[in-house]
């Protein structure tokens, strides 16, 4: 931690030297007479004193209660997951089991899946953040079935154990993007639901339910 408060010194200092920059440019009008102008590149900020912007770097770089609900996910989960491929389609049901690990001292949580979905292995990766700056979830997922991220941003509701999470994906067909949607709530301590919702001609519907149990 005295090595985290160091390198946030040094970048607060950093910060705090900067000062308006001011950018002289020369305008040849056709008669060849020339004309300096000075325009500002950026605006001046009110200073902050120096002890203000540690404590403010210290709060964002440590742990809070959020991340112990990340915490609490550290191990082994099977998942029994179902598809729907269009709105009020025939479900398609798969399997994968899911390992969930913490990183940088528990600021980030990630997981890892492998299984099976319609026949072909199935890899994929998620990444869950809280940041304490924005008071919200950044979740990202990546797999072997696509090339792109999904990334999605929501907020914790502790009456209801749930985190909804809102983003965009693109459409492979169409090449263009949509917005989905994240349910993701904690059921009890060993179980969790995780629901999708996707659009379809301008509708949204649930795409996926992914029910984890805690081995």
């Amino acid at each position: 931690m005295k090595n985290v408060a160091g390198i946030l010194v040094i970048l607060i200092l950093s910060f705090i030297s900067c000062k308006k920059e001011v950018k002289t440019e020369t305008v040849t009008t056709k008669d060849s007479d020339s004309i300096k102008t000075e325009e500002p590149i950026a605006e001046v900020e009110a200073p902050v004193d120096s002890a203000t912007q540690v404590k403010a770097w210290q709060a964002y770089a440590t742990p809070g209660e959020p991340h112990k609900l990340m915490m609490e996910e550290v191990g082994t989960w099977t998942c029994d997951m179902t598809f729907w491929y269009e709105p009020n389609g025939k479900p398609e049901k798969a399997t994968s089991i899911a390992t969930v690990k913490m990183l940088f001292g528990g600021r980030y949580q990630e997981t890892d899946y492998k299984g099976t979905i319609m026949g072909a292995p199935f890899e994929g990766k998620g990444t869950l953040a809280y940041n304490n700056a924005t008071k919200e979830f950044t979740n990202t997922f990546i797999d072997n079935m696509g090339t792109g991220m999904m990334v999605a941003y929501g907020k914790y509701d502790e009456s209801t154990k749930t985190i909804e999470l809102k983003g965009e994906t693109v459409d492979p067909v169409k090449g263009k993007k949509t917005p989905y949607r994240e349910v993701y709530t904690i059921v009890d301590p060993t179980t969790r639901k995780f629901e999708m919702y996707d659009m379809k001609n301008g509708a949204e519907y649930k795409s996926m339910e992914i029910i984890s149990k805690k081995k």
